[in-house]
């Protein structure tokens, strides 16, 4: 008849650490089931009955037992083997990140990007190569190699043949005539209708707006100005842009500095900033029109500071007409020229500011930096 297996008989220390593993538990269930089979074993039990008191197979509680016999308490941390060999070799993998990462068009393929599903029926059908991948596999390896699901964005590059020596007369004046600069820009259109946004409320009851969409009270368009030096914006609301607007705009700023030293205002390249009655006004009272380049209108600083106007006026709103807009946008901007640089502020111009200027690889001016020699 074989003889039972059962651990031989424990040193002390052995007993002790045994025995608190068990009673304290252990952050691996792995060392506390192993610690409860060689304690079992030490108090006599037969493997049967350690096999259902940890609910483990027999063999597995002899293999513990025989494995203590040979290493002592080293087994409770078993070494194991690392599971399935691997079916995928280093280059198989880079070959599915980069069919990942081309677009499925160019491979033949009737879509216009890759699903885990269709990418994976993809793989298993490359000629000369033999990928079979899973869905989940696939996803994990995609995310080991840092590609991500993400949205797909657009960008533009500036035609101006002039972009380069525009971009250098704004920071040039910017650098040495910030109080003598001025930026002016219109957004829209305002249009009258319930507007969604954020706002603290208890979880999963958001405000609501009703939805009444078609209200026939027309747009407006909000024309800004923006003192650098004093860090000032105010503005007015018009049913339309024109260059009698942007001259009323432009008349207001020089009004700001009377003294009649030059000026320089920042504005982009629309036809209402730069008509002949625009210009003839500007040279006759020293303002320097300083246009932004084709497509580079976020080189204007008056457009960091739109955002939090939009932000906190026209987002989350419900107007009932344009008057009652007007009104909270002259508010705001009350409020904000009188906490130029209350922290609320700053931090809201400082993250529209990032969004603007977020193009990779672009400095502030816009141009590509220069390769590292």
């Amino acid at each position: 008849m074989a003889k039972p297996v059962r651990v031989r008989r424990l040193t002390d220390q052995e007993g002790q650490r045994l025995q608190q593993i068990v009673r304290r538990g252990s952050t691996s269930s792995v060392r506390y089931r192993r610690a409860m089979m060689l304690l079992a074993s030490a108090g006599g039990n037969r493997v049967p009955v350690i096999a259902q008191l940890v609910q483990a197979d027999g063999d597995t509680v002899r293999d513990v037992t025989h494995r203590f016999n040979e290493i002592g308490l080293a087994c409770l941390d078993p070494q194991w083997a690392g599971g399935r060999p691997r079916l995928l070799s280093p280059d198989d993998e880079d070959f599915v990140v980069a069919t990942a990462t081309t677009r499925p068009a160019r491979l033949g393929q009737p879509f216009t990007r890759w699903s885990l599903r269709k990418l994976a029926a993809y793989l298993r059908k490359v000629h000369g190569r033999l990928i079979r991948i899973g869905r989940e596999t696939l996803r994990g390896l995609l995310a080991r190699r840092g590609i991500t699901f993400q949205r797909t964005k657009t960008w533009k590059e500036s035609p101006d043949p002039e972009c380069d020596a525009k971009l250098d007369r704004i920071e040039h004046v910017l650098e040495l005539f910030p109080d003598r600069v001025f930026a002016f820009d219109e957004f829209g259109p305002l249009g009258i209708r319930p507007t969604g946004g954020h706002s603290w409320s208890p979880s999963n009851h958001p405000k609501r707006h009703p939805a009444t969409y078609h209200r026939t009270h027309g747009v407006r368009y909000f024309h800004g100005c923006y003192s650098v030096g004093d860090d000032t914006l105010w503005g007015v609301n018009h049913r339309r842009k024109g260059t009698g607007n942007t001259l009323a705009a432009l008349k207001s700023i020089r009004a700001a500095r009377p003294d009649g030293a030059p000026i320089y205002v920042i504005l982009d390249n629309l036809s209402a900033h730069k008509g002949t009655d625009i210009r003839r006004w500007a040279k006759r009272h020293k303002v320097e029109l300083c246009s932004t380049p084709t497509y580079a209108s976020w080189a204007n600083p008056i457009e960091a500071h739109f955002g939090p106007l939009r932000q906190f006026t026209i987002a989350n709103s419900n107007y009932p007409n344009h008057t009652v807009q007007t009104r909270a946008l002259h508010a705001c901007l009350r409020w904000r020229n009188a906490n130029a640089r209350h922290r609320e502020v700053l931090a809201a111009e400082r993250k529209e500011r990032a969004r603007i200027r977020s193009e990779k690889g672009i400095r502030w001016g816009g141009r590509l930096l220069k390769a590292a020699a």
